[in-house]
Protein backbone atom coordinates (compact mmCIF):
# COMPACT_ATOMS: atom_id res chain seq x y z
CA UNK A 1 0.00 0.00 0.00
CA UNK A 2 1.32 3.59 -0.79
CA UNK A 3 2.24 6.04 1.78
CA UNK A 4 -0.69 8.07 0.80
CA UNK A 5 -3.21 5.45 0.71
CA UNK A 6 -2.02 4.36 4.48
CA UNK A 7 -2.96 7.88 5.48
CA UNK A 8 -6.16 8.40 4.15
CA UNK A 9 -7.18 5.12 5.79
CA UNK A 10 -6.05 6.37 8.88
CA UNK A 11 -7.58 9.45 8.41
CA UNK A 12 -10.70 8.38 6.80
CA UNK A 13 -11.52 5.65 10.42
CA UNK A 14 -10.10 8.44 12.24
CA UNK A 15 -8.82 5.98 15.41
CA UNK A 16 -6.01 3.89 16.00
CA UNK A 17 -6.50 1.10 18.57
CA UNK A 18 -2.96 0.92 20.35
CA UNK A 19 -2.46 -2.74 21.90
CA UNK A 20 -0.03 -2.58 25.11
CA UNK A 21 -0.10 -5.49 26.61
CA UNK A 22 2.40 -8.20 28.70
CA UNK A 23 2.21 -10.79 26.44
CA UNK A 24 2.09 -11.63 22.48
CA UNK A 25 -0.90 -13.99 23.16
CA UNK A 26 -2.90 -11.23 24.99
CA UNK A 27 -1.88 -9.56 22.20
CA UNK A 28 -3.68 -11.27 19.19
CA UNK A 29 -6.83 -11.77 21.28
CA UNK A 30 -7.00 -8.21 21.49
CA UNK A 31 -6.90 -7.48 17.95
CA UNK A 32 -9.19 -9.96 17.19
CA UNK A 33 -11.46 -8.27 19.51
CA UNK A 34 -10.86 -4.85 17.81
CA UNK A 35 -11.93 -6.24 14.11
CA UNK A 36 -14.82 -7.47 15.55
CA UNK A 37 -15.53 -4.11 16.63
CA UNK A 38 -15.08 -2.48 13.39
CA UNK A 39 -11.67 -0.70 14.16
CA UNK A 40 -9.48 -2.33 11.40
CA UNK A 41 -6.38 -0.01 12.24
CA UNK A 42 -4.17 -0.85 14.48
CA UNK A 43 -0.81 -0.38 16.13
CA UNK A 44 1.38 -3.00 18.04
CA UNK A 45 3.74 -1.10 20.51
CA UNK A 46 7.14 -2.48 20.40
CA UNK A 47 6.50 -2.27 24.60
CA UNK A 48 4.37 -5.94 24.05
CA UNK A 49 7.23 -8.84 24.43
CA UNK A 50 8.09 -10.33 20.79
CA UNK A 51 6.04 -7.48 19.38
CA UNK A 52 7.65 -8.46 15.99
CA UNK A 53 6.75 -11.66 15.75
CA UNK A 54 2.95 -10.50 16.85
CA UNK A 55 3.00 -7.87 14.14
CA UNK A 56 4.26 -11.09 11.70
CA UNK A 57 1.63 -12.97 13.18
CA UNK A 58 -1.36 -10.94 12.52
CA UNK A 59 -0.17 -9.75 9.13
CA UNK A 60 -0.27 -13.34 7.90
CA UNK A 61 -3.70 -13.64 9.57
CA UNK A 62 -5.19 -11.29 8.03
CA UNK A 63 -5.34 -9.94 4.55
CA UNK A 64 -4.06 -6.03 3.85
CA UNK A 65 -7.91 -4.63 3.24
CA UNK A 66 -8.98 -6.04 6.54
CA UNK A 67 -5.93 -4.93 8.69
CA UNK A 68 -3.72 -2.12 8.47
CA UNK A 69 -1.26 -2.89 11.50
CA UNK A 70 1.44 -1.01 12.57
CA UNK A 71 4.00 -0.41 15.35
CA UNK A 72 4.17 1.72 18.19
CA UNK A 73 6.68 2.92 20.69
CA UNK A 74 9.45 2.99 18.02
CA UNK A 75 12.61 5.24 19.39
CA UNK A 76 15.03 4.65 16.60
CA UNK A 77 15.61 3.43 12.87
CA UNK A 78 16.71 0.09 13.88
CA UNK A 79 13.63 -0.69 15.33
CA UNK A 80 11.77 1.34 12.68
CA UNK A 81 13.38 -1.45 10.13
CA UNK A 82 12.49 -4.28 11.96
CA UNK A 83 9.11 -3.53 12.31
CA UNK A 84 8.96 -2.39 8.80
CA UNK A 85 10.50 -6.24 7.86
CA UNK A 86 7.99 -7.84 10.14
CA UNK A 87 4.61 -6.27 8.20
CA UNK A 88 4.07 -2.94 9.64
CA UNK A 89 2.48 -0.37 7.29
CA UNK A 90 3.01 2.90 9.25
CA UNK A 91 5.06 3.63 12.43
CA UNK A 92 4.69 5.27 15.86
CA UNK A 93 6.75 6.97 17.85
CA UNK A 94 6.42 9.21 21.64
CA UNK A 95 8.82 11.62 19.90
CA UNK A 96 10.40 12.97 16.97
CA UNK A 97 13.73 10.92 15.70
CA UNK A 98 15.25 11.81 12.62
CA UNK A 99 16.96 8.88 11.78
CA UNK A 100 13.70 7.30 12.17
CA UNK A 101 12.31 9.88 9.78
CA UNK A 102 14.53 9.43 7.06
CA UNK A 103 13.89 5.75 7.35
CA UNK A 104 10.97 6.11 6.76
CA UNK A 105 11.00 8.57 3.96
CA UNK A 106 12.92 6.14 2.51
CA UNK A 107 11.03 3.52 2.24
CA UNK A 108 7.54 5.45 2.14
CA UNK A 109 6.31 4.89 5.45
CA UNK A 110 4.04 7.39 7.16
CA UNK A 111 5.62 8.13 10.35
CA UNK A 112 3.74 9.75 13.29
CA UNK A 113 5.98 10.76 16.39
CA UNK A 114 4.71 12.21 19.52
CA UNK A 115 5.34 16.28 19.66
CA UNK A 116 4.44 18.28 22.58
CA UNK A 117 5.61 21.88 21.10
CA UNK A 118 5.22 24.06 18.29
CA UNK A 119 9.01 23.85 17.85
CA UNK A 120 8.68 19.91 17.33
CA UNK A 121 5.73 20.03 15.40
CA UNK A 122 7.64 21.99 12.76
CA UNK A 123 11.22 19.96 12.99
CA UNK A 124 8.82 17.07 12.09
CA UNK A 125 6.70 18.53 9.55
CA UNK A 126 10.09 19.67 7.69
CA UNK A 127 11.37 16.35 8.07
CA UNK A 128 8.34 14.69 6.15
CA UNK A 129 5.92 13.92 8.91
CA UNK A 130 2.07 14.41 7.90
CA UNK A 131 -0.05 13.17 10.85
CA UNK A 132 1.57 14.67 14.02
CA UNK A 133 0.99 12.59 17.50
CA UNK A 134 0.19 14.89 20.02
CA UNK A 135 1.10 13.21 22.93
CA UNK A 136 1.06 12.87 25.68
CA UNK A 137 -3.11 14.39 25.06
CA UNK A 138 -3.98 13.83 28.78
CA UNK A 139 -1.50 16.87 29.31
CA UNK A 140 -3.92 19.39 27.32
CA UNK A 141 -7.75 20.23 26.41
CA UNK A 142 -9.29 19.67 23.07
CA UNK A 143 -8.56 23.56 22.69
CA UNK A 144 -4.90 22.59 22.00
CA UNK A 145 -5.77 21.90 18.48
CA UNK A 146 -7.25 25.46 17.83
CA UNK A 147 -3.91 26.93 18.97
CA UNK A 148 -1.94 24.66 17.03
CA UNK A 149 -3.67 25.22 13.81
CA UNK A 150 -3.19 29.34 14.27
CA UNK A 151 0.54 28.95 13.70
CA UNK A 152 -0.01 25.89 11.34
CA UNK A 153 -3.13 25.29 9.40
CA UNK A 154 -1.96 22.84 7.63
CA UNK A 155 -0.75 20.36 10.78
CA UNK A 156 -2.56 16.91 10.96
CA UNK A 157 -3.40 16.10 14.86
CA UNK A 158 -3.73 12.88 16.44
CA UNK A 159 -3.78 13.02 19.84
CA UNK A 160 -2.81 10.60 21.68
CA UNK A 161 -3.24 9.88 25.47
CA UNK A 162 -5.99 10.64 27.54
CA UNK A 163 -8.40 10.33 24.99
CA UNK A 164 -11.89 8.47 25.91
CA UNK A 165 -15.54 7.69 25.30
CA UNK A 166 -16.46 11.15 27.05
CA UNK A 167 -14.06 13.39 24.79
CA UNK A 168 -13.58 11.69 21.69
CA UNK A 169 -15.65 13.81 20.40
CA UNK A 170 -14.57 17.26 21.16
CA UNK A 171 -11.01 16.35 20.07
CA UNK A 172 -12.76 15.89 16.81
CA UNK A 173 -15.03 19.11 17.27
CA UNK A 174 -11.96 20.42 17.52
CA UNK A 175 -10.71 19.84 14.50
CA UNK A 176 -8.41 16.42 14.92
CA UNK A 177 -7.47 14.12 11.99
CA UNK A 178 -7.49 11.20 13.55
CA UNK A 179 -6.99 10.38 17.82
CA UNK A 180 -4.77 7.28 19.27
CA UNK A 181 -6.87 5.11 22.16
CA UNK A 182 -4.78 3.13 24.40
CA UNK A 183 -5.77 1.60 27.79
CA UNK A 184 -9.51 3.24 27.55
CA UNK A 185 -10.40 0.78 24.59
CA UNK A 186 -7.97 -2.35 24.17
CA UNK A 187 -8.31 -3.24 27.93
CA UNK A 188 -10.45 -6.54 28.67
CA UNK A 189 -12.40 -6.42 31.25
CA UNK A 190 -10.82 -9.72 32.58
CA UNK A 191 -10.86 -12.35 30.20
CA UNK A 192 -13.84 -10.90 28.41
CA UNK A 193 -12.73 -9.13 25.21
CA UNK A 194 -15.82 -9.00 23.72
CA UNK A 195 -16.03 -6.10 26.15
CA UNK A 196 -13.24 -4.38 23.63
CA UNK A 197 -15.22 -4.93 20.82
CA UNK A 198 -18.13 -3.14 22.26
CA UNK A 199 -16.21 -0.14 23.00
CA UNK A 200 -14.86 -0.30 19.59
CA UNK A 201 -18.39 0.00 18.37
CA UNK A 202 -19.17 3.01 20.87
CA UNK A 203 -15.65 4.93 19.50
CA UNK A 204 -17.12 4.57 16.29
CA UNK A 205 -20.27 5.62 16.30
CA UNK A 206 -19.16 8.69 18.64
CA UNK A 207 -16.37 9.66 15.62
CA UNK A 208 -19.37 9.09 12.53
CA UNK A 209 -22.04 11.25 14.70
CA UNK A 210 -19.53 14.18 15.36
CA UNK A 211 -18.35 14.05 11.73
CA UNK A 212 -21.53 13.88 10.53
CA UNK A 213 -22.11 17.20 12.82
CA UNK A 214 -19.42 18.61 11.73
CA UNK A 215 -19.95 18.69 8.30
CA UNK A 216 -23.62 19.50 8.70
CA UNK A 217 -22.76 22.59 10.90
CA UNK A 218 -20.13 23.70 7.69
Amino acid sequence: MRKYETIGKIVELGIIAIIRTDSPQKAVKIADACLQGGIKVLEVTFSVPGADRVISSLRERYAEEELLLGAGTVLDSETARIAHLAGAAYIVAPSFNVGTAKLCNRYQIPYMPGCFTIREMVEAMEAGVEIIKLFPGSAFTPDIIKAVRGPLPQALLMPTGGVNLDNVEAWFKAGSAAVGVGGSLTTADGDDYSSITRKCKEFIQKIKNVRSYTIEAN
